[in-house]
């Protein structure tokens, strides 16, 4: 009925990788839905796929009655002996249907049935090829806007861009190259969706990696990042060997690694900080290029008073605040920034007034007012010298780029 299906289907499971089972089942299926409406259900049928001739053949089946009181499911032994002179009455016997009635629907059906099975396989096919390359960069080409989102090309498959994981001054055409990060992949009715972004901090830290050889190979770990995409980034880098500078590693000769993470960013600063187990010295490197005098810090608040000479206070803070913010989120406790001023009138007033709040930053709620708690101030060290391949990216703010 539907015409030889061998060579369909071979060609279909060889090169679309579909179920030969999974298919043949489907196509029985469909087949036996479509027999079922041209008879209106009112016969006991089955649908079976016969290799030897490629067809799905359709068969009705009728219990053997002495007298029949339903014609399309019963039938009296003389005409079932006709059929299996063994019949007897009680047997069930399975008559094969002439499909020419519906031979054209049953084929049509086929076909519909086949493309349904290669899209499920395709889009399955996705799935399981990106599922586990969420954190991965991928290469593709601007299709088309939906809405604002952008519809990108990824060769085997197309990803979206959501406008919320856009840079707010970035902007593409059609046909434009754009690298994003892998932040999601999500398996819907419609199936596969592949969500991309140009925000997320994983994008910095995927960059480096790819840039960084020594990231690749685990001589230098990237230990935190922090970031407000499209203005600036912070990112914090430790070494297991102790011959290798982790910073002068990620910023490369002249500049060269950093400098193709910033282009790739679209001009995107880049503050590259040594980490160090030392919460106090590394909220130091965090805040560079400003200089500390003085770190309390409260373990169990998770907290830090940071005093800094009065001219390096707005360096410290940064503008609208975006220095110190950043510094927050990458050590991850929280900052109550001052001026030595500041400080010295807040111990005035400590015995017996309210102490004067600095400028203090929580990694997660951002600014807020309120004096840290007071502990032993910590040892503020000297800061790390910096190589000459990490002196050749200072700008002139003392930011790396």
């Amino acid at each position: 009925m539907t015409g030889n299906l061998n060579h369909i289907i071979d060609q279909v499971v060889k090169d679309k990788g579909v179920n030969r089972d999974v298919l043949i089942e489907a196509l029985e299926s469909a087949v036996l839905s479509a027999a079922n409406r041209k008879y209106r259900n009112t016969r006991d049928l089955e649908a079976h796929y016969n290799p030897e001739i490629g067809e799905v053949e359709v068969f009705e089946f009728v219990t053997v009655v002495e007298e029949v009181e339903d014609s399309y499911k019963q039938i009296n032994l003389e005409e079932a002996r006709e059929a299996d002179p063994d019949a007897q009455i009680g047997d069930e016997l399975g008559m094969k249907i002439d499909a020419s009635n519906f031979s054209r629907i049953a084929a049509q059906t086929a076909k519909q049935v086949i493309i349904q099975k290669v899209r499920e396989a395709e889009r399955e096919g996705v799935y399981k090829e990106f599922k586990d390359r969420v954190g991965e960069l991928v290469n593709g080409i601007v299709r088309r806007y939906e809405r604002g989102d952008l519809i990108v090309d990824l060769g085997k498959a197309e990803a979206i861009l959501p406008h919320r994981q856009q840079v707010f001054r970035e902007s593409y055409r059609q046909g434009d190259r754009v690298r994003a990060y892998i932040a999601e992949v999500n398996l819907s009715t419609k199936g596969p969706q592949i969500v991309l972004s140009r925000t997320h901090e994983g994008l910095v830290a995927a960059l480096f990696a790819s840039e960084v050889p020594e990231i690749a190979e685990g001589i230098v770990e990237l230990k935190g990042v922090s970031r407000e995409p499209g203005s600036r980034s912070k990112i914090a880098v430790f070494s297991n060997d102790r011959d290798v500078d982790p910073v002068g590693a990620c910023v490369g000769m002249r500049g060269s690694r950093v400098q193709n993470v910033v282009t790739e960013l679209r001009g995107e600063k880049i503050d590259i900080i040594p980490w160090s187990s030392d919460i106090a010295q590394f909220a130091c490197s965090a805040l560079a290029p400003a200089e500390v005098t003085r770190v309390y810090v409260d373990k169990g608040e998770r907290s830090l008073e940071i005093i800094v000479p009065d001219d390096q206070l707005s360096l410290a803070i940064g503008k609208k605040g975006q220095n110190v913010r950043l510094a927050a989120k990458l050590i991850n406790w929280r900052i109550d920034i001052k001026s030595e001023t500041q400080a010295r009138a807040a111990e005035e007033e400590e015995g017996g007034g309210e102490r004067v709040p600095g400028y203090v930053v929580d990694p997660l709620r951002g600014e807020e007012k309120g004096p840290a708690q007071r502990s032993e101030p910590a040892t503020v060290p000297e800061p790390p010298a910096a190589s000459d391949d990490a002196a050749d990216v200072v700008d002139e703010n003392g930011g790396n780029h």
